[in-house]
């Protein structure tokens, strides 16, 4: 298909399909040398190839990494995106789509030939190429929801906290109008009561006036009343507060200030994680979109850290974390675990430049004794069918073998003909090496006799490795190469 010179592309979605995707309204999607024209049920579009920088494969996996979703958007020259109704796949491998893909980057490089146009663009919740929109959408609501509780109902809840330890009983002389601000105890009945055997809420409801109040209690406090119980109700602003009865004693409970103060508390953190990926996000903003930037896990263990002392000093010192020693110490020594974990985190999410570079005394250790290193070949080949191989193995006979296992032994371990291999270049990660490959390795790519291949692993261990074959008369395309 695309060897014709006059390839074109032209997607239709409709009948089932499209009333599952799009309600009834087919769309199509037309390529062509003038460019990619595009109509869905909103809008009509028409790009030149020209304008288009890049064709990119946006690819999410979901239900354990069985089933995935993948869809085409065009990278413009001004940095904006343009997403494709067609073609896309609901499945992890798929031939068809792969092929329609092709032609469209064929297309692509025939009309406008940019410079990268053998590399194809993946983009994966792991990559550059998003926006900062998702996680600015989950940090500032929980942003406002911690300061929503912060600057009203903890206040709230103090005054009351203080209004209630106050309050005495009313007094006769004490006129109608500030009866709600003491305490009156009325004599009461239980109407009824409602008890789940398999639930936490459970209703009393007792009458001790002109209406019939409703106050939740537990379980127990609910079993041990039955209607008819004679009580003392004491109420304060209106509402029944506690009573007393022949079979027990029940308060009120009140959300402490503490409380609410340390749930603002854990609003904010949780929100500081989708603003350390936002962080992490703008670090990598001169990256290529489909490279995978650094975890941002780093920084939810310092936001684990953090909680593990600020909740509790919350709850204890909602009022005065610096009325005392004891809690400015505690404050202080908190803050400065925060601090160096941030530091650590910062350093560890950084962006790790891809090199070959590796000291000689490394480079060739591995020729009298086997050294297994835990690294992967990305492509099937003869040395590593279906991609078994976990480790390679440098030294013990052979220059490299590649290994299902991290040793001891060399059972089933296979010779890699390194007499073959041209080493093209090392790089970071990108999305289309996979999600199985970490964040933190980098990738080298060698000319396995015309056959590019890749091989994964950590970086001092792939410098090790790229030391081991040059040691051996491996050569390398040192144009390609990046230098430290």
């Amino acid at each position: 298909m695309t060897d014709d010179p006059h390839v074109t592309y032209r997607s239709e979605a409709g009948g089932v399909q499209s009333l599952l995707r799009l309600g009834g309204a087919g769309f199509v999607v037309h390529a062509d040398a003038d460019g990619v024209r595009y109509r869905t049920p909103l809008r009509r579009r028409t790009i030149r190839w020209p304008d288009v920088a890049a064709v990119r494969v946006h690819r999410t996996v979901v239900r354990s990494r069985t089933q995935g979703y993948r869809r085409v958007s065009l990278l413009l020259g001004d940095g904006r995106v343009r997403y494709l109704p067609e073609p896309r796949s609901y499945e992890t491998t798929d031939p068809v789509f792969d092929a329609q893909v092709e032609v469209l980057r064929t297309l692509h490089r025939r009309h406008e030939a940019p410079e990268d146009a053998e590399h194809l663009h993946v983009i994966t919740t792991r990559t550059g190429g998003h926006s900062l929109v998702g996680p600015l959408a989950w940090c500032v609501p929980l942003l406002i929801v911690a300061m929503t509780i912060a600057l009203w109902a903890v206040p709230r809840s103090l005054a009351d906290e203080r209004a209630w330890r106050a309050a005495v009983p009313c007094a006769a002389a004490t006129p109608v109008a500030d009866r709600g601000e003491c305490l009156a105890t009325r004599p009461g009945t239980v109407v009824r009561t409602d008890v789940h055997e398999h639930s936490k809420y459970n209703s009393i409801y007792l009458s001790a006036g002109r209406k019939t109040e409703r106050v939740g209690v537990s379980h127990e406090m609910a079993g041990v009343f039955v209607a008819g119980d004679r009580l003392e109700v004491t109420f304060w602003r209106g509402r029944p507060r506690a009573f007393v009865g022949a079979h027990g004693v029940w308060h009120e409970h009140r959300a402490p200030a503490g409380q609410l103060l340390a749930l603002a508390v854990a609003f904010a953190l949780a929100a500081g994680y989708p603003a350390a990926q936002a962080v992490r996000r703008i670090r990598g903003r001169r990256l290529p979109d489909d490279e995978v930037l650094p975890s941002a896990l780093p920084f939810a263990a310092v936001l684990l850290v953090s909680a593990l002392w600020l909740l509790p000093l919350c709850v204890l010192h909602p009022t005065d974390p610096f009325g005392s020693p004891a809690t400015i110490t505690w404050a202080g020594a908190g803050a400065a675990v925060t601090v160096g974990l941030f530091v650590l985190a910062f350093r560890a999410s950084r962006v790790r430049p891809a090199s070959v570079a590796a000291p000689m005394d490394e480079a060739g250790d591995a020729d009298g004794e086997t050294v297994f290193l835990r690294a992967r070949f990305l492509e099937h080949t003869e040395y590593n069918p279906y991609e078994f191989g976990t480790h390679v193995v440098l030294g013990g006979g052979d220059v490299l073998a590649v290994s299902s296992h991290s040793g001891p032994g060399r059972f089933g371990a296979r010779r890699v003909p390194v007499e073959r291999l041209t080493l093209r270049r090392v790089r970071r990660v990108r999305g289309g090496d996979g999600d199985g490959v970490r964040r933190d390795w980098h990738v080298a790519e060698f000319d396995d006799a015309g056959t590019p291949v890749r091989l994964a692993a950590a970086p001092d261990d792939l410098a090790r490795v790229v030391g081991v074959l040059e040691h051996a008369g491996v050569t390398r395309a040192d144009s390609e190469v990046p230098t430290p």
